[in-house]
């Protein structure tokens, strides 16, 4: 039976493993640290000792998690591999790329892999350069992965079970700054939800934002402070980006007429301009040019105050939709 809790992020990342590694016994939990120490963020502390040897250490070797990943994937186990840092992964990209995003098509659908990869991404105080990347994009390029970017503790346990149950590899990207959050309630035990779909934090008729991530708490002020002013702003966080929700932001375009995308990855090639140049190509009419907010094509300084002026924030967002209203005021 369902049971309302109340979890951070991490708690809740924490409670969907667990129902996972339950209610499928041929679910694996391994990567660096997950197991004795309970990860470096304490997302899996308690597991090991709960499921014995489903929940296990490995070497620093994210090419080796992965490609063992794929290969149980494909003889029937459901393998959950953590990656500490997204960045991690790039050593990884032909496990990903190449191989497991390719079982389904090489095989005519005769085989499939259904993995999960857990990771983290973002800029947190005093991170380096290698640890802040936010590489989406990179992911979304590639037909075959399913990529979700859960943010509150409900869609954090709802989307990794979704993840889990998937036939496909699923890439998870969580935020480390959420993980020990304020907590929130959190229905745990339900139905296990579809993957896709968005959700709809806001409504307006002035313009549209399009937004995922940890930068969703910046929009969501900026849009309270435009209120004030009279100015009403649909809000679509957009919870999962493959299967990405084209109906929903179409729909909102078509009604508001502006459109803003918001996201923390760098702007050239970031997934906002795939966004917008749908949007573009869907005829939707448009009252002025739809605009992005994202991060400056450049790296991360460690200093935090350098990293706070590169990175969006909420003035950057409300300049950016008083701006985009105004140039659309007929």
């Amino acid at each position: 039976m369902p049971e309302i809790v109340k979890l951070n992020v991490g708690g809740a990342v924490n409670a969907a493993l667990a129902r996972a590694l339950e209610e499928m016994p041929e679910t694996l939990l391994y990567g660096e640290d997950v197991a004795l120490p309970g990860g470096v963020f304490g997302v899996t502390r308690g597991l090991a000792k709960r499921f014995g040897d489903r929940v296990f250490d490995t070497p620093i070797s994210e090419t080796a998690m992965l490609g063992a990943a794929v290969g149980a994937a494909t003889f029937g186990r459901r393998p959950i591999v953590e990656i500490m840092w997204i960045d991690f992964s790039l050593v990884a990209f032909d496990q990903i790329v190449n191989q497991a995003a390719n079982v389904r098509y090489v095989s005519a659908g005769r085989s499939s892999a259904p993995l999960t990869i857990r990771t983290q991404q973002g800029n947190a105080p005093g991170a380096c350069a290698q640890h802040s990347q936010n590489l989406e994009a990179l992911l979304l390029h590639v037909p075959g992965i399913r990529v979700a970017m859960p943010r509150t503790p409900q869609d954090s346990y709802d989307l990794l079970l979704s993840a889990v149950a998937c036939d496909d590899p699923t890439v998870v990207i969580e935020n480390r700054t959420l993980y020990a959050g304020p907590k929130d309630t959190v229905e745990v035990g339900g139905p296990v939800r579809p993957i896709g779909g968005h959700r709809a934090l806001r409504s307006g008729s002035d313009a549209t934002v399009v937004v995922w991530g940890a930068v969703t708490a910046k929009v969501l002020d900026a849009v309270d402070r435009l209120e004030a002013d009279g100015i009403t702003v649909d809000v679509l966080e957009m919870v999962w980006l493959n299967p990405f929700d084209w109906p929903a932001v179409l729909d909102s375009v078509g009604r508001t007429g502006r459109l803003l995308v918001v996201h923390e990855a760098a702007r050239t090639g970031g997934f906002g301009a795939e966004v917008i140049a749908r949007v573009a190509e869907s005829g939707v009419p448009l009252r002025a040019a739809p605009r992005r907010v994202a991060l400056d094509d450049s790296r991360i300084p460690s200093a935090p105050q350098l990293a706070a002026a590169l990175l969006p924030q909420t003035g950057d967002v409300e300049t950016a939709l008083r701006d985009l209203v105004g140039s659309g005021a007929s």
